[in-house]
């Protein structure tokens, strides 16, 4: 465990490489404030809290980032975790420092539904202030990052929800800013927990096989190196094992086991300019063997997060495949730290471009009309790494998820294209609009005035959450009406499916209390959002679901005793007009029928209860039967009604007798004889 002088000692030579002449006075300043702030606080290791801000402010320093960025991780955590307030950061610090802190900050105060729903708020949160000043999720990012570092102190629940929220979230995230480092790590730590047997599998193999990757390395590094060197290009050229992660991802998707795979050796080649990326693409061709259809130019065309860079697979003498990738040290250290990297070249604000937060705002529309699982799915789908690049006719490249169709395409060109699309062309020819895209391909969208709009089913081909955001919002719109009569059918389908009653949904008393549970002001409302798809019939009942129960056992608890022995004894107006059928009185019901239950056969006397069969009245049961023992089950707690013995002296009943005899001459006869006689 290291000391706290030995992490401030870190974070200070951190500081020192990558932004000199910082004012470590301002910076000792808010060390001493959140260390001050966090005294009483431990981490679960036992160490002083202050050790993880110094940490993530080590983490922010290795991005390059200024100052204030630097300032805002050391106090990331006092708004949330202690006393501080955003106007005492203000005041102390600037109001940059406290508009970053309370960027980081979660809705811990905030009152959800559900997890999913905090989530979806935490991150919505998150990305708007993103959008105004990116250094708010580089300090969340690397906050994630160092407690996925100390991820071994947590429970083992602990240990899998934060891992689970790692993938799902902060490393695509960290994907999407290009911030490949830091995705690798986030990766590979998580899928320690996660799959602990395959990763410890996949680190036992890379470490009984180090010499022997290391020669092949070594060897390959050589040759590219001399070659290169000959011809005079300055180079920096190194090996790697692609990392951990990457190879699980691979054993799956391939179905193969380590020892089986081949490709999992990358070698990096970098340059001071792009003509010499090129030049050296020609001379790893000449080198090696190239395999055909495994080579991309990302320099010419970067990705979305500015990732620029060759990559080409060859196959060397030894039959071994590997990748190469070659880029200047300009487009390495995007590579490297993504966003981070382009805001420091730019020595701007802070401040992004339109193009740099397009998919920041892409992502803030689409939560409007979704609940909080759809919003974390569609986020996904988004950030992920897998990308499709095609062509407008005119060539405007149009990156898209991987397995994108030409309603994603024309979607992501405008809505109004979209809503008036009839059709599609893939390489100038006719192709049905599930198409799936492929990299490279020629689309052309088909429109047409009298376009009636895009069709529900196209809810389940887009892929993109553009597409299906925008699609949504047409119907929203255009067809309210609809969507009302469309979301009641699924929303009633989905009640009896379940077993509840739909007046219960209904009810003046539950009507407002299930409504702000649903967080829709009518429920025409809600029926308009599950007829565009906004929300599902299913998690709209899920939502309510244990509302109506409790509701319809409390009715039912009003009307019953809580048990049989305890029944409180009618009014005497209330006796004299309740009438007795075979002997009982029912509560709230007169003159219907009676049948004693043969399971328990009661008799005056016994404590008993009542159930209203269908089409047989109610049946009678002692209080003890086994039979009766479910009366608090909601779904048939309405049937179980009270019921008590008249208080007639003589009333004729039906009962079953079991008498145990020895077999003789006349034994019938004498039993007969004798219940006569009584």
């Amino acid at each position: 465990m290291e000391s706290f002088e030995e992490h401030y000692a870190s974070m200070c030579d951190a500081i020192k490489k990558h932004l000199p002449g910082a004012d470590m006075a301002l910076i000792d300043r808010a060390v001493d404030y959140a260390n001050q702030k966090h005294k009483l606080q431990k981490r679960k290791d036992g160490s002083p809290y202050i050790i993880h801000p110094l940490a993530v402010a080590q983490i922010v320093a290795e991005m390059g980032l200024d100052c204030d960025a630097i300032l805002g991780a050391l106090l990331h955590d006092c708004i949330e975790d202690t006393d501080a307030s955003h106007e005492d950061i203000e005041k102390i610090f600037g109001p940059t420092v406290a508009e970053l802190v309370e960027g980081v900050t979660k809705l811990t105060r905030a009152n959800f539904s559900s997890s999913e729903q905090a989530q979806m708020e935490n991150l919505r949160k998150m990305f708007m202030a993103m959008s105004k000043d990116i250094r708010v999720v580089l300090i969340k990012i690397a906050d994630r990052l160092h407690n996925m570092r100390t991820m071994q102190y947590q429970t083992p629940e602990k240990q899998i929800q934060k891992c689970r929220e790692t993938m799902d979230v902060y490393a695509p995230l960290a994907h999407r800013l290009g911030m490949q480092k830091i995705k690798w790590e986030l990766e590979d730590t998580a899928l320690r927990y996660l799959a602990p047997m395959e990763y410890n599998e996949i680190m036992s193999y890379l470490q009984a096989h180090k010499e022997k990757d290391e020669a092949f390395m070594r060897t390959i590094q050589d040759k590219i190196t001399q070659r290169l060197t000959s011809v005079g290009i300055h180079n920096t050229t190194y090996g790697r094992i692609k990392h951990v992660y990457s190879i699980y991802r691979k054993m799956l998707a391939q179905g193969k086991t380590i020892d089986e795979l081949y490709d999992i050796y990358a070698f990096r080649v970098i340059v001071d300019t792009i003509p010499d990326c090129y030049n050296v693409l020609g001379h790893i061709h000449d080198l090696f063997n190239l395999i055909p259809g495994r080579f991309k130019d990302y320099i010419s065309t970067p990705k979305p997060n500015m990732y620029q860079s060759l990559h080409t697979t060859v196959i060397g003498s030894q039959g071994i495949p590997f990748e190469v990738q070659i880029r200047t040290w300009q487009m390495h250290e995007t590579a490297e730290y993504g966003i981070a990297a382009h805001w420091k070249y730019k020595q701007g604000t802070g401040t992004g471009t339109e193009k740099d937060f397009e998919w920041v705002r892409r992502l803030l529309e689409s939560q409007q009309d979704s609940d909080a699982e759809e919003f974390v799915q569609s986020m996904k789908i988004d950030m992920f790494d897998d990308e499709v690049f095609v062509y407008t006719p005119k060539g405007r490249i149009v990156s898209l998820p991987a397995g994108s169709t030409p309603i994603d395409f024309a979607y992501a060109i405008h809505s109004g294209v979209g809503n008036s699309m009839i059709g599609a062309k893939v390489n100038n020819r006719i192709a049905n609009i599930d198409t799936t895209l492929k990299n490279g391909d020629i689309v052309e969208v088909l429109t047409s005035k009298s376009a009636k709009g895009p069709s529900r089913d196209w809810l389940t081909i887009c892929k993109s959450n553009q597409a299906r955001t925008k699609i949504k919002q047409w119907f929203k719109k255009e067809k309210r009406e609809e969507n009302i009569v469309h979301g009641k059918a699924s929303f009633e389908s989905e009640m009896k499916r379940v077993g509840l009653p739909l007046t219960a949904a209904t009810d003046p008393e539950l009507e407002g209390q299930l409504l702000k549970k649903l967080s829709f002001d009518t429920w025409d409302d809600m029926f308009a959002a599950i007829g565009y798809g906004g929300l599902t019939a299913a998690k709209a009942v899920g939502r309510i679901r244990d509302d109506i129960n409790k509701a319809l056992k409390q009715q039912t608890a009003e009307k019953l005793p809580q048990s049989p022995l305890r029944f409180r004894p009618d009014s005497e107006a209330v006796i004299q007009n309740r009438h007795a059928v075979n002997g009982v009185i029912v509560e709230d019901i007169d003159s219907c029928m009676i049948k004693f239950a043969k399971c328990c056969t009661p008799v005056p006397g016994d404590p008993i209860v009542g159930f209203i069969t269908k089409g047989f009245g109610v049946s009678i049961h002692r209080a003890d039967c086994p039979n009766a023992q479910n009366r608090e089950d909601p779904r048939q707690a309405a049937r179980w009604v009270r019921v008590r013995w008249a208080t007639q002296e003589e009333q004729p009943f039906e009962t079953t007798l079991e008498l145990d005899c020895i077999t003789r001459d006349g034994l019938i006869l004498d039993v007969a004889m004798s219940g006569s006689r009584r």
